[in-house]
């Protein structure tokens, strides 16, 4: 998903007819689908742009972001996706792939919600206004829950028991919620739901920078399951849902699952293992004081399973062309040379100071949480 520019997101007359532009190539094609494309200038939105571009059974594409990307065989709209003009935008669409999502850990998490439920509402509303069909939202299986009574796997019509104390995962549900709530207020919209699982391929998450530390973080007791999806599996994915290939709601990902375990002896990396209350508070108070982007609700998902089936992508005739091995392979090749502590950030200075010792580091607000326990039970 796009992280939009926010000098670009607060311009005004963002839909300047100057800024539109025309494909340069017109292949008239006379079957297919119209598919529109939101947040096509980035990321996963660039690349769906670019394989619906070169797809025989793809009629048009319209691309819609706050700046104009590279497929020029796309027909490219320049505006926020909030703005009401972007139901003229969408006219004569028969599906639109809705990618337009800010879920940047580094962005005001009232700016975040603000952005990303407004923007969906705006799209939904203006779909169907202008007869759009067919709305496609882009979720991820973190709305499941992180939860150590979930099945392994998950099936996919499993209960949403995440809560808004992870990364985003607030905006996600009321994503959903609105993709629920769409057809019965708009007869004759219909919305599927995608959901990948740990998404890997130039993307920046909590999840993804777990892998950026010195030592992989376990909690006591916990039992972590990893299930990856490279994003050349969602875009097909996505593609599938944009050709009415599947509707409803699905996951997306790898098939099956990683224990912890495997993952340290893939990776090389080895674990650090803390009691929950220490990791959970240390996390807690990094991220109350500034020190860090995740909020503790992060770490659930690196505690409990969450690994769901992708039986009805299968159903369908799609296969995932990664594992997750070759993904955690790929991921890991990522983020070769980057080093993060506690889901926050270091300078290539910080992390030679840290060293060693970097496991320590990684927790730097746990060995003041211990000592000041420490202090207080001798007052006792």
């Amino acid at each position: 998903m796009s992280s939009p520019d926010p000098q670009v997101r607060a311009a005004r007359n963002l839909s300047d007819p100057s800024t539109e532009n025309k494909p340069e190539k017109n292949r008239s094609r006379s079957r297919g689908p119209v598919v529109a494309v939101t947040g096509a200038a980035g990321g996963v939105g660039e690349l769906l742009t670019a394989r619906l571009a070169a797809s025989e059974e793809i009629k048009q594409v319209i691309a819609i972001d706050e700046r104009r990307g590279e497929v020029s065989e796309a027909t490219w709209h320049i505006l926020d996706v909030r703005d009401p003009a972007i139901a003229e935008k969408l006219r004569g669409a028969d599906v639109v792939v809705h990618l337009a999502l800010d879920l940047d850990l580094e962005t005001d998490p009232a700016a975040r919600t603000a952005y990303n439920v407004r923007g969906t509402q705006t799209v939904l509303t203006a779909a169907a206004a202008v007869g759009v069909h067919r709305v496609v939202l882009c979720t991820s299986a973190m709305v499941y829950g992180a939860l150590p009574d979930n099945d392994i796997p998950l099936a996919e019509d499993a209960e949403l028991r995440a809560t808004a104390e992870a990364t985003g995962v607030g905006d996600l549900l009321e994503i959903e919620r609105l993709g629920r709530r769409a057809p019965r207020a708009h007869p004759g919209l219909n919305v599927t739901v995608v959901r990948p699982t740990v998404l890997v391929g130039g993307t920046d998450t909590a999840l993804t920078r777990y892998f950026e530390s010195p030592r992989l973080l376990v909690v006591a007791g916990s039992r972590p399951t990893w299930q990856f999806c490279h994003v050349d599996d969602l875009v097909t994915a996505l593609e599938y849902a944009a050709l009415e290939k599947i509707d409803g709601e699905f996951a997306v990902g790898c098939d099956g699952w990683l224990e912890q375990e495997e993952v340290e002896e893939l990776s090389g990396v080895r674990r650090m293992e803390l009691p929950s209350a220490v990791a959970l508070g240390a996390a807690a108070r990094l991220h109350r004081i500034g020190l860090t982007p995740s909020p503790a609700g992060d770490l659930a998902y690196t505690m409990h399973p969450w690994v769901v089936s992708v039986s009805r992508l299968h159903d369908v005739g799609w296969r995932p062309s990664w594992t997750n091995e070759e993904v955690l392979a790929a991921l890991l090749e990522e983020v070769e040379g980057r080093h993060t502590v506690a889901g926050r950030r270091l300078g290539r200075k910080d992390a030679t100071a840290a060293g060693a010792a970097g496991a320590t580091v990684a927790l730097l607000g746990t060995a003041a949480l211990v000592r000041r326990a420490r202090k207080a039970r001798r007052r006792i």
